[in-house]
């Protein structure tokens, strides 16, 4: 599953150079690892509470918009339903598409959009375009 996940952001992008930025990264590091080996990506990870010297701290509730300035596709994986509305928020304001990857089973915290459901292979998430 989480193979096609990695594998569906991927695709999306191609081989255009990009900006992604991980939100709420915690300690799963499968997908950043596979989207830092492409030179044409260039991952931001955030967290209010980095576990290491590679995650920035920043608040998604009152994230740092300067961190995002060129950020082109927001992910986050299993995010608390509680900050979801915030990654929303975050990607409308700066013209990224999200997704989100909650837990299995989970409904989504966003009230003000409707996400679009996607299967790809074993994955399922959510897209905001």
């Amino acid at each position: 599953m989480w193979q096609d996940f990695g594998e569906y952001i991927l695709s999306e992008v191609g081989d255009k150079k990009v900006t992604i930025a991980e939100i709420a990264v915690g300690k799963f590091d499968k997908i950043s690892k596979m989207l830092e080996s492409k030179e044409n990506i260039t991952l931001i990870k955030t967290d209010i509470n980095p576990n290491d010297e590679s995650i920035i701290k920043d608040d998604i509730t009152n994230p740092n918009l300067e961190l995002y300035e060129n950020v082109d596709l927001i992910y986050s994986i299993r995010p608390p339903s509680e900050l979801q509305p915030h990654l929303v928020n975050l990607a409308k304001e700066i013209d990224a598409e999200l997704i989100i990857k909650p837990l299995t089973g989970e409904d989504l915290n966003t009230p003000r959009v409707r996400m679009e459901l996607k299967n790809y292979n074993k994955a399922s998430f959510y897209i905001l375009k």
